[in-house]
């Protein structure tokens, strides 16, 4: 486990959550959770399902206001009242369903609700503008015509990753960015959070998948029951992660260690 503040050696966080609790009625769905996202770092938020990472990452996205605490951008409070207050600051969201047109080309998906037009649309500047985004990021998309409809999953991710990038944010969050793809796909979109990352964004990944994870994040925060339960480094061993989502020192993978780490009988061959 690490310290969050002395960990990231990044100075000033982008964004800071201190004691955040959300309320719906008599359901406490977070309770005091504290949060640092530094420029140019990958965090990843984990849990058990009803943990809270749908409750944060909405949250952020300003479409949950908290019940109580304090979120902080640049070093400034601010209220994330609407999704249209958290992109102004500078939070861009891909949820998991991508929200993307699937009739239309990679262009409109990308410009959808931000066109860029002088009375008519300028076809020509925005297929440039795709192209060039693209090409930042070594997006493997064959054609910026292409339709939506005709895409891989890790294409169509890269797509929506894309769009929240063409508002120029300073922290990209991913909900659930490798879920259902293939092995090739998933390298493709972990690549693609690398080359984010690199362009010093500050970069939330909510995942199931603790192999992605420790790929590309820096730091790993988990939730519990709408608590924080430990922020670790890709080092940490499976079993400490468990542990920290189930709450539970004793378990599978625990036991799996004990059974591995144990002396065998003399004279026996033990199959692995």
């Amino acid at each position: 486990m690490v310290n969050e503040g002395k960990a990231s050696g990044h100075g000033r966080p982008i964004l800071k959550l201190s004691g955040v609790s959300k309320n719906f009625g008599a359901v406490s769905a977070l309770t005091d959770i504290d949060l640092e996202i530094y420029a140019g770092e990958v965090v990843a938020l984990v849990g058990d399902n009803g943990a809270g990472k749908s409750t944060l990452v909405k949250i952020l996205a300003g479409v949950h206001q908290p019940t109580s605490g304090r979120v902080e951008f640049e070093g400034q409070e601010v209220n994330l009242d609407s999704p249209g207050k958290a992109l102004e600051y500078g939070i861009a969201t891909v949820f998991q369903d991508l929200a993307l047109c699937e009739n239309l080309d990679v262009v409109a998906n990308l410009f959808l609700g931000h066109e860029l037009s002088a009375w008519q649309l300028d076809e020509v500047a925005m297929e440039v503008r795709a192209w060039t985004l693209l090409q930042e990021l070594a997006a493997r998309i064959p054609s910026v015509r292409e339709p939506v409809a005709s895409l891989s999953g890790g294409q169509r991710q890269t797509v929506a990753i894309a769009r929240s990038l063409l508002l120029d944010p300073k922290i990209v969050m991913l909900d659930e960015p490798t879920a259902a793809l293939g092995v090739a796909q998933t390298a493709e979109v972990l690549n693609l959070i690398e080359r984010i990352r690199a362009r010093g964004l500050g970069v939330i990944i909510i995942s199931h998948n603790m192999e992605d994870v420790r790929a590309v994040a820096d730091r790993i925060v988990v939730l519990r029951l709408g608590r924080n339960t430990g922020i670790f480094t890709p080092e940490a061993s499976n079993q400490e992660l468990v542990a920290a989502i189930t709450g539970a020192t004793e378990n599978a993978v625990s036991r799996r260690v004990e059974r591995k780490s144990a002396p065998h009988p003399a004279g026996r061959e033990v199959s692995p």
